[in-house]
């Protein structure tokens, strides 16, 4: 299928924390890897998201004393799940997967920089208020439609997706092109928002 030059592939997260091994391991992340390869072989537009938080982050849990991974608080601007630390700025752990080839990539956004504010999505931070500047990136090259693949499918790819679609762009994700986590039924609920949403989900095949 000839991708448009309207088009733009974007790549979440694919980076060492999220892969088995990591802090913050997403089951089978690793295994998706060449297939972003070769779906971003047909895109001429390329962004790649990564998380890049400073350490001592407030989503993560060490922050908090008392708490664990998982549990869930208020934080100013709104509920927040704590994390294990990961993808801590300069770490080896928010390195980008060493067999993701993606050398004509134009842009790579970092999300989750604040100290203070999580960012699940690429394009806005989860006071829901700041953006990333990607929106705006996208719109400046005249881009309409974007595809989403990478990590973790019911958290940072969902996010961008919903995100995608209130910035007025035409959104898809490629549901085997990613993988999720399912913390206490996420998964069927990041699918569900996503339909509501208008989100196409699709599989590789539609584009290869």
């Amino acid at each position: 299928m000839p991708i448009s030059p309207r088009t733009a592939l974007l790549v979440i997260d694919v980076q060492n924390d999220f892969i088995p091994g990591g802090q913050l391991a997403v089951p089978e992340g690793d295994r998706i890897v060449p297939l972003i390869n070769r779906l971003a072989e047909q895109f001429k537009q390329v962004v790649i998201a990564q998380d890049w938080h400073p350490a001592g982050h407030a989503s993560f849990a060490s922050s908090h004393p008392g708490r664990q991974p998982y549990d869930v608080i208020q934080l100013p601007y709104g509920e927040q799940t704590l994390w294990p630390d990961h993808c801590i700025q300069g770490s080896r752990g928010a390195e980008f997967h060493s067999g993701l080839n993606l050398p004509h990539a134009q842009l790579i956004i970092r999300k989750g920089c604040n100290p203070d504010i999580d960012s699940y999505s690429a394009f806005l931070e989860a006071d829901r208020v700041t953006t990333t500047g990607l929106a705006g990136y996208l719109k400046e090259r005249g881009i309409d439609t974007v595809y989403m693949v990478g990590l973790a499918l019911d958290f940072c790819v969902m996010f961008s997706a919903l995100d995608a679609r209130a910035a007025g762009f035409n959104a898809f994700v490629v549901l085997d092109a990613c993988r999720g986590i399912d913390l206490n039924g996420s998964l069927a609920t990041a699918i569900e928002r996503m339909q509501v949403a208008g989100v196409g989900l699709i599989q590789s095949t539609e584009l290869l």
